[in-house]
């Protein structure tokens, strides 16, 4: 197996927390898409769920001492963006591993295991999502205690949430005997996928369930036993792409093959509901998976009328209502009840709450039209800045391209477009070819087909400039990068 780079510190004593960042969150949508899912948004406070999930396990543990540095597993495409949301928080110690592709909840995890597992297999680790509310942190780090004693025991502990509502969306967990030696934890007699309503309001009234938050703590250890004895597939090909890692400073890298071949199977079907080592831990936490339209408006603060309003959003004669606005849209609702209302620059969603489980649909089958607002917005966010999309007509496309102060794009050549840019702020180094030019405010550049091309930002102020494509074809798979300081080659 790579030995660990030099760039990389080895996780310090203490939980290691592992937060899962790989989901779409579709329910969320039109805010929430593949390109920029919910758990790097900003949902419930001016921080973004990943940066909430991820101060939630710093600082102290109960015991005294420090959480250690977190890995983050998240989709390789997403790298660049979970980079930078630490970084604006303070993590700079972390570890950050990449998934080729998705593979749901266990092989992302047994990835984690095994990277602690090289230095400590009876380090403890924390695994929790990204996207994921906890309004009682405080509460939710005294509910630790319990959990590593259970834990340290080699069990696979889990935390139940109190249920206070038939919700259909979530998992159910029935609470089994009280556990010797680790007191406030108790063995788990089932779990419970999913329920129809009916079902679930019976497990609300028994007193004996819980929701299942998906949140688990074990040892490296453990969770890598019991997933050789329940889910050695996944065991298998997970340990062939660890072994096959590529590593930087930056990122670990599964190998694709490997990881692709592997089945995709979430920790609850893989190893929870199999393992006879499960345990839960009941808390009231304030908890809320905040997977749609109708939990974002349960958490938030509301106005008199109980109503939530985000944005630039004119409410009249509305009761009950969550309406978010955003990318310069004015949003009015008038006289509706219940109703959720959401505008991006290029969609908007209206729905009923009651119905808030069924946006998922409406996203199937904008893929099965092949619609780009099904899992792209207009605004990429990019390593070096940010573009959006203007305007997209018959042959042409105009962008705006945002710069941040010392970077650049890469070194690139287009097949079949050309390009012509106009800087609105800022100073533009251009690289076309073999000359070097400098560009400032009101000052242009004309790219023509299949010249060898690059934007870089000198100054000290971020570069904007308005980008105007021609060309046949006009996708961002038209690039050819020939050099890249992202390793986009």
């Amino acid at each position: 197996m790579p030995e660990a780079s030099a760039a990389m510190p080895l996780v310090p004593a203490g939980i290691v927390p592992v937060i899962l960042s790989g989901g779409s969150g579709s329910r969320l949508w039109p805010l929430s898409r593949e390109s920029l899912p919910k758990q790097f948004l900003p949902l419930t406070t001016h921080r973004t769920m990943l940066q909430e999930t991820v101060l939630r396990a710093s600082g102290l543990q109960p015991d005294g001492a420090a959480f250690a540095s977190p890995i983050i597993v998240c989709n390789q495409e997403h790298r660049f963006l979970a980079a930078a949301q630490l970084s604006a928080i303070g993590i700079e110690e972390r570890r950050i591993l990449l998934e080729p592709v998705g593979r749901n909840s266990a092989p992302a995890i047994c990835a984690a295991a095994l990277l602690v597992a090289e230095e400590d297999p009876d380090r403890l680790m924390w695994m929790m999502a990204a996207d994921a509310l906890f309004e009682d942190t405080a509460a939710l780090h005294q509910h630790l205690a319990p959990a590593v004693a259970a834990a340290r025991a080699g069990r696979i502990v889990t935390f139940g949430i109190q249920a206070t509502a038939p919700e259909t969306g979530y998992g159910y967990i029935e609470v089994g005997a009280p556990l010797p030696g680790a007191l406030g934890a108790h063995a788990i007699a089932c779990f419970e996928e999913k329920p129809a309503l009916e079902v679930a309001a019976a497990f609300v009234a028994s007193g004996r369930h819980l929701w299942n938050s998906g949140m688990f703590l074990f040892t490296a250890r453990s969770l890598l036993r019991e997933m050789a004895q329940h889910a050695p597939e996944v065991l298998t090909h997970v340990t062939l792409a660890m072994e096959r890692r590529r590593q930087d400073p930056d990122f670990i890298r599964l190998d694709t093959e490997a990881f692709t071949a592997c089945p995709s199977l979430s920790l609850d079907h893989a190893v929870a509901e199999r393992t006879g080592l499960g345990a839960v831990v009941p808390a009231d936490l304030g908890w809320s998976d905040v997977g749609s339209w109708d939990a974002l408006w349960q958490v938030a603060p509301k106005d008199e009328a109980g109503n939530v309003a985000t944005g630039d959003a004119l409410l009249h004669d509305a009761n009950g209502c969550y309406v978010r606005s955003g990318e310069g849209v004015v949003t009015a609702v008038v006289g509706l009840r219940d109703v959720v209302v959401v505008a991006t620059g290029d969609a908007v969603l209206a729905l009923h709450r009651d119905h808030a489980q069924d946006v998922k649909r409406i996203v199937q089958r904008l893929q099965g039209m092949g619609r780009r607002e099904a899992s792209h917005h207009r605004r990429c966010e990019r390593p070096w800045g940010f573009y959006e999309t203007l305007r997209l007509g018959d042959r042409f496309q105009v962008k705006r391209i945002v710069v941040q102060p010392g970077q650049k794009l890469s070194l690139q050549k287009h097949v079949h477009r050309a390009e012509h840019w106009v800087v609105v702020e800022g100073t533009a180094l251009v690289t076309r070819d073999a000359e070097e030019v400098m560009l400032t405010e009101n000052q242009s550049i004309h790219l023509p087909l299949g010249c060898v091309h690059r934007l870089a930002n000198p100054g000290r102020i971020p570069l904007a400039i308005i980008e105007v494509q021609l060309g046949a074809y006009l996708g961002e798979d038209d690039i050819l990068r020939l050099e890249d300081v992202f390793g986009r080659c």
